[in-house]
């Protein structure tokens, strides 16, 4: 599940090619999208008071929070600041336990 706002900034991302762009439509329509819903918007508001929180980030963070999604971002300083959050960043080296047996 994803944010109206994720489909928005990763299909209207200007450096896409071809390519980039028929995979992400193809992925995209098996994914189910949040529409931007009046709790969605509330919880945006009260993100977007916080220092540094563009629209875009408030809506895609609001939107998890609403529904209980983790949210998966190679951006996780841009939200990691958000209380309840859970986040995923799926280009993260694993983390491990302790040093390799």
């Amino acid at each position: 599940m994803i944010s109206i706002v994720t489909r928005i900034e990763v299909l209207g991302y200007h450096r896409l090619s071809a390519e980039e762009e028929s995979g992400l439509v193809e992925f995209l329509a098996r994914v189910e999208t949040h529409a931007l819903d009046d709790s969605v918007a509330a919880r945006a508001i009260t993100l977007r008071q916080q220092p540094k929180m563009g629209l875009g980030d408030a809506i895609i963070a609001a939107t998890a929070l609403v529904h209980g999604l983790t949210l998966v971002t190679r951006n996780v300083d841009d939200f990691k600041h958000v209380a309840g959050l859970d986040l995923i960043n799926p280009f993260a080296e694993p983390e491990t336990d302790g040093p390799p047996s």
